[in-house]
Formats: C-alpha cells, structure tokens, sequence
C-alpha cells in the first residue's frame, strides 16, 4: 500500500523545466483558438476558391503555432532552433525577393545566411534558458 503511495507522489511532482510554459495572457487557448480559425479559412478558401482567404488561414495557423514555438523555446521547455530559424529564412526570402523585387538567385543565399545566423543565436538562447542542453525533445536530452 505505501508503494502505491510512494509512486503516485513520483508522478505527481514533476520538476519545473519539465511543465509547459504559461501563455501570458493566462489559461485562455489564444493560440489553439489562431489555429483552428487559419485551418478554417485554409479550407473554405481551398473548397470556395478564395486565394486571400488561403493566405489569411495561413497567416493565422503561422501565427499560432510560432506563438508556441517561441514560448517553449525561449523558456527551456523544448527545442525549436531549425523552426524559428526557418522562419527567419522563409520571412527574409520573402521580403527581399516580393517587397525588394530582388532576383530569387540573390535573395536565396541571404536568406540561407539568415538561416545560420538565426539557428546559431536560436541555440545558443536554448541553452542559455535549459542550463546547457543542446536540444530537449520528450524524454530525450542532449
């Protein structure tokens, strides 16, 4: 009976790196909420032939899941160094090659620097709030 006691208690008492990060706003599914509106327009768009409404459903499914992203990783809870550096990349591409008109040969290899740049600053921030690890990913840890 005390062993039953004894592993209940175990799993009960997890350590603090170990629990998901509060949303700032607090216990409201703000970003869940993001997502499920961006697959919602993602498919009207797609089924109603609308291209902005499949812009504005990716946009918002982006939106909540970097939200995410962002928060677990800055935080220690899990690694998302190659997401949030792939996002510098796919946003700096972007920019330089529809906003700047720059040929797609050059904007490429700028974005592919941001890339690095942005995967090493993004790593090194994990470690720094993990107390050294290099990346953390369910029970595995490195």
């Amino acid at each position: 009976m005390s062993d039953n006691r004894a592993a209940r208690g175990r799993s009960s008492h997890t350590s603090k790196s170990d629990e998901r990060p509060p949303a700032p706003w607090g216990n409201a599914p703000l970003a869940e909420l993001a997502i499920l509106a961006g697959i919602v327009c993602l498919a009207v768009g797609i089924f109603g032939s609308h291209e902005t409404l499949i812009g504005v459903g990716v946009g918002l499914a982006a939106v909540g899941g970097m939200e995410v992203a962002i928060r677990e990783h800055f935080a220690g809870y899990r690694s998302h160094t190659t997401l949030l550096a792939g996002f510098v990349f796919v946003v700096v591409t972007g920019v330089l090659f529809y906003a700047a008109g720059l040929v797609l040969a050059y904007a490429l290899p700028i974005g592919a620097v941001c890339f690095a740049v942005a995967f090493y600053l993004a790593r090194r921030a994990f470690q720094r709030a993990s107390g050294g690890l290099s990346f953390r990913v369910g029970g595995m840890r490195g």
